[in-house]
């Protein structure tokens, strides 16, 4: 049996780094527009993106896209703030541990290709047409 005193549960740096891992390894033609998104790591959602997106549980929300999908951007677009991707670590963590069946490295990069490709111009039905995670 594993000792589990002393033992911390996964920071926002380290879910910052099991992202930008993720980024480094999307095949080459995906990382310099994967690379021009900002990432934020937070704890949890912010009440407005809960609120905007009528979810209740913050638990819920495991990662965002704020910004606009490159298929819809124009040249002629003032761009008010930068294309951003949350990822949430407690939620992630809650789901990871719920799972048990996948690496925490894993699950984050789920989280933020999925994220990725809202910005690449998917919507949620493209993205789970190909994407059987849930199943």
């Amino acid at each position: 049996m594993q000792d589990w005193l002393g033992r911390v549960a996964p920071d926002l740096d380290a879910i910052e780094t099991l992202a930008r891992a993720t980024i480094t390894d999307l095949p080459p033609a995906f990382v310099g527009p994967a690379g021009s998104v900002l990432l934020r790591i937070a704890d949890f959602p912010p009440e407005e993106f809960l609120d905007d997106l009528n979810v209740e549980d913050p638990f819920e929300l495991t990662g965002l896209y704020d910004g606009v999908p490159m298929t819809e951007k124009s040249v002629m677009d003032m761009m008010d703030r930068p294309d951003t991707i949350w990822l949430f670590r407690r939620p992630i963590l809650d789901e990871w541990a719920e799972r048990g069946n996948v690496t925490l490295g894993q699950l984050v990069a789920h989280v933020l290709i999925h994220e990725l490709a809202h910005h690449f111009g998917w919507t949620d039905a493209e993205i789970a047409a190909i994407d059987r995670w849930w199943e």
